[in-house]
C-alpha cells in the first residue's frame, strides 16, 4: 500500500488538492493519504487530513511575521512526521512560502522519497533564482499554465502540464445568459482592502459613464454578505445611495456572463472573466509601499495572467497611478460604444483560454502523480 503526505495551505489549494485526491483515489483506492489541508480534502480523505487552512492562509508579510512561531513549530512537526513515517511521496500544493522551505528541509534531513509539486509557484514572475534550488529538491512539477513547462524544464526539473482546473469548472457554471446591453459589471475583489480601494473609484467612474451613456446600468459582485454590507455603507458615506441597488452576492459567475463590459480586480477573477468571455479591464490599486516593493521583485511586463499568456495586452491594465475614475470611465465607455472592440477582446480571450487545456486537469495531474510513484 502506497503512502502519501500532502500539504495545502490556502482555500484555493484545498480545492485543487481535493480535486487531485479524488482522481488519485480512482486510480489507486487503497492509497494511504495523510497531511495538512482543509475541509474539501477531509471530505475525500477523512481524519488523515488536519484542517489548518483558516489559520495558515494568511496574506501579507507582517501577518506572516506575527505568526512566525506558529509556522516554525508546524514546520518542525511536519518535518519530523515525514522523516519518521517515510511515505513514498510528499505532494506539495501551491503555498510556496511554506512548501518550498519544507522541500529543502526534507532533502537536508535525508528524505529519499518523491517530492512532487502541484500548482506551480509563480517564481517566473518574482524569484527566478529559486528554480535551480527547486530542480535539486523536487522530482516533478505539475503546472497549470502551458508556458511554465518549458520554463521549468530548462532547469532540468521534470515538468508536466496538466491543464487548468478552471476549464472544467467553467463548464459546470455556464448558463444560457444573453449579454444585457448597457450592463456594466464591477468586480472589486474578495478582500476588504481591495474593496476599500476600488469601490469608491467605481462609484465615481459610474457618474462619468452615466453622462456619456445615459441608459447604462451597473451591478457589483460582492464576494460575501460581509463585503456587500461594507459596500452599502461606503455608498452611504459617498452620498451615492443608488449604488446600494447595484450590489449582488453569490452571482459572480452569472454576472460575468450577463454584463456587456466590466472591470475586474487583479487576481484569479481575471482568468474566470476570460473563461466566460467578458470584455473587461484589469484594475489594481494597493498601498504605495506595497506597490514599490512589488515593482522591485516582479520581473514581468504584464500584471494580468491573460496578458502574460498572450504575451501582449489583450485586456487593458489600469494599475496604481494609472487607475482613476476618469481612466476607468473612459475604458468602460469605449467598450460599451464599440461592438467591434468587444468582439475582438472576446476572440482574443477565447484564444488564450484555449491554451489552458480541454478539460480533465485533475485527472491528468493524478495520472502524473501515479506514474511518478510507479516510476
Amino acid at each position: 500500500m502506497k503512502r502519501v503526505f500532502i500539504i495545502a495551505g490556502e482555500v484555493s489549494g484545498d480545492t485543487h488538492a481535493a480535486g487531485l485526491l479524488r482522481e488519485l483515489k480512482e486510480i489507486e483506492p487503497d492509497m494511504q493519504v495523510i497531511g495538512l489541508g482543509g475541509p474539501k480534502m477531509r471530505e475525500i480523505i477523512g481524519d488523515g487530513i488536519e484542517d489548518w487552512v483558516e489559520t495558515a492562509g494568511v496574506v501579507g508579510l507582517w501577518e506572516v511575521l506575527k505568526m512566525y512561531r506558529y509556522f516554525k513549530d508546524k514546520m518542525d512537526a511536519v518535518l519530523d512526521s515525514i522523516l519518521d513515517q517515510k511515505p513514498e511521496a510528499v505532494i506539495l500544493v501551491d503555498y510556496p512560502g511554506f512548501n518550498l522551505r519544507l522541500a529543502s528541509a526534507l532533502r537536508t534531513g535525508g528524505y529519499k522519497g518523491r517530492i512532487l509539486y502541484y500548482i506551480s509557484p509563480q517564481v517566473w514572475a518574482w524569484k527566478k533564482g529559486r528554480v535551480k534550488t527547486m530542480a535539486k529538491v523536487l522530482d516533478l512539477m505539475i503546472c497549470i499554465f502551458p508556458f511554465e513547462k518549458e520554463f521549468y524544464e530548462k532547469s532540468g526539473l521534470r515538468t508536466e502540464f496538466s491543464g487548468h482546473p478552471m476549464v472544467d469548472r467553467v463548464v459546470t457554471l455556464k448558463r444560457d445568459w444573453k449579454r444585457e446591453p448597457g450592463l456594466v459589471g464591477w468586480f472589486p475583489g474578495s478582500r476588504m482592502n481591495e474593496v476599500r480601494r476600488l469601490f469608491p473609484i467605481m462609484m465615481d467612474a459610474a457618474k462619468i459613464i452615466k453622462q456619456a451613456v445615459p441608459d447604462v446600468r451597473f451591478a457589483v459582485s460582492a464576494a460575501n454578505e460581509t463585503l456587500a454590507g461594507f459596500m452599502r455603507q461606503m455608498a452611504d458615506e459617498y452620498d451615492m445611495p443608488e449604488a446600494k441597488r447595484w450590489i449582488e452576492t453569490g452571482t459572480v459567475y452569472d454576472l460575468m456572463q450577463r454584463a456587456e463590459a466590466g472591470a475586474v480586480a487583479s487576481g484569479t477573477a481575471t482568468l474566470e472573466a476570460a473563461c466566460f468571455g467578458l470584455p473587461y479591464m484589469l484594475i489594481y490599486n494597493v498601498s504605495w509601499p506595497t506597490y514599490i516593493v512589488g515593482k522591485l521583485v516582479v520581473r514581468i511586463k504584464h500584471l494580468g495572467i491573460v496578458n502574460i499568456l498572450a504575451k501582449r495586452e489583450v485586456v487593458k491594465e489600469l494599475v496604481q497611478g494609472g487607475l482613476s475614475p476618469a481612466t476607468l470611465a473612459a475604458g468602460v465607455v469605449e467598450l460599451l460604444q464599440s461592438e467591434s472592440k468587444r468582439r475582438q477582446i472576446q476572440d482574443d480571450l477565447a484564444a488564450v483560454v484555449a491554451t489552458l487545456g480541454s478539460g480533465g486537469a485533475y485527472a491528468r495531474a493524478a495520472k502524473a502523480v501515479h506514474e511518478s510513484l510507479d516510476g
